[in-house]
């Protein structure tokens, strides 16, 4: 059996015999939860050195010693539109998956977000008989709470990342842990460029980071209008500069494409792996909705957020969900800190509308600025803790190490003296 398997293994390790220790599969299906497997799995090794990991993910994933059975990160997409025609090629890598969890039955399957298609590969696991853990849940309590009883059927442990969350899921009957989330850590550990702060921090005018997304699909959504707000900043405050931080090498071409002859009075420069420096810098920020605006929150940068959904999405969205915020840092404080603004397949003039006017207050006035920061900053205090890759690490092997109840498991004061 699986669980008594991982059992031994680490009886093992803690008399100092790691010679083995419990085989566990991921999936990872985007580029920032490659980030966080890696993190996870390093962990994982320090504290059971004789873990093996191998599965689906991410070249960071590869580098940190797990063994890719299939890199599918590169396959990232979201939507059903995006993900239809990639559908026999997902359940090809699902089958995958089937014929290592019956071949080699891995001591725990660990998912990292990627729900359309991690929900496919939990359902495999639990019919081999072996332990699903979720870390970095789908936010379910936002929209898709329906998907709740896929939850209870397929997952074990949900190992959740954002301090409202646990109790949302004990109300529904799941087994969870509050872990933190591991953004904090990157951002902790991350050694900014010191030269490039050198560049960029001594600047007079106000700089602006503009981060228009991860993926290429919401690049060309929320690009194009964060365009029109910069052009009509740029004619309010001529002496603004905007740096727009850009993930790869194609989005940061294509936004530099869209800038016309018409913009050569725009005092604007792009970069391709500079968001941290940029944020650093930045007096404030104009972003699109995601887990960045954690990152804004750790280090106090007033923004203001935009984010984009289908007419389809949208009808779904106010049917199924009351929340009146997708930003994480006001879903966390429970309260509106940084604006927000919705645009809704091809209507962006309000949403341009509203941005314009919430950037304009937040470069003209400085006690707006720094009532933000100072809102943002005593938000990181409470919550953006560091931790979450080992609290998750400790968390997996406790569960694993025996059948118990969680409260019977061993302390983390002896997980460090095995360590």
């Amino acid at each position: 059996m699986a669980v008594a398997k991982s059992t031994y293994f680490l009886a093992h390790s803690r008399l100092g015999c790691a010679v083995n220790g419990p085989n566990i599969f991921f999936s990872v299906g985007e580029p920032s939860g490659d980030l966080h497997a890696a993190n996870l799995i390093s962990k994982l090794q320090k504290i059971s050195p004789g873990c093996s990991f191998r599965g689906f993910g991410g070249p960071r994933m590869r580098d940190s010693g797990c063994e890719l059975d299939f890199e599918l990160t590169g396959l990232a997409v979201v939507g059903f539109v995006e993900v239809l025609p990639r559908l026999r090629e997902f359940f090809r890598i699902a089958d995958r998956a089937s014929d290592v969890f019956a071949q080699q039955r891995p001591d725990a399957v660990v998912l990292v977000d990627f729900p359309g298609f991690n929900w496919h590969i939990a359902k495999r696991a639990k019919q081999h008989g072996i332990p699903v853990f979720y870390y970095l849940p789908p936010q379910l309590w936002a929209w898709g709470a329906w998907r709740l009883k896929k939850m209870r059927q397929s997952v074990d442990h949900v190992l959740c990342n954002l301090p409202f969350e646990p109790d949302w899921y004990r109300e529904r009957d799941m087994a969870v842990e509050y872990v933190g989330h591991p953004f904090f850590d990157e951002v902790a550990e991350h050694r900014l460029d010191e030269k490039f702060l050198d560049r960029w921090g001594t600047c007079d005018a106000t700089q602006v980071a503009v981060l228009p997304g991860s993926r290429t699909r919401e690049v060309k959504h929320i690009w194009p209008m964060q365009l029109a707000v910069i052009r009509e900043l740029a004619r309010r405050h001529p002496q603004t500069r905007f740096l727009v931080a850009c993930l790869r090498d194609r989005h940061c071409l294509w936004c530099q494409q869209q800038v016309g002859d018409a913009d050569s009075q725009l005092n604007i420069e792009f970069f391709v792996g500079r968001t941290s420096e940029i944020i650093e810098v930045a007096d404030c920020s104009l972003m699109k909705s995601g887990s960045a605006s954690l990152e804004m929150m750790a280090r106090g940068t007033p923004s203001v957020v935009i984010y984009h959904i289908s007419q389809a999405l949208n009808i779904i969205r106010r049917c199924l969900t009351n929340l009146q915020s997708m930003t994480l840092p006001n879903l966390i404080a429970g309260e509106t800190i940084m604006p927000e603004f919705l645009a809704v397949g091809g209507s962006t003039a309000g949403t341009i509308e509203k941005s314009i006017a919430a950037m304009d207050r937040l470069i003209s006035d400085r006690g707006e600025r720094g009532r933000q920061r100072h809102e943002l900053l005593s938000l990181s205090r409470r919550f953006a803790q560091t931790g979450a890759s080992e609290k998750a690490a400790r968390a997996i092997l406790r569960r694993l190490s025996s059948e118990a109840p969680v409260a019977a498991a061993p302390s983390d004061a002896e997980f460090v003296r095995a360590a």
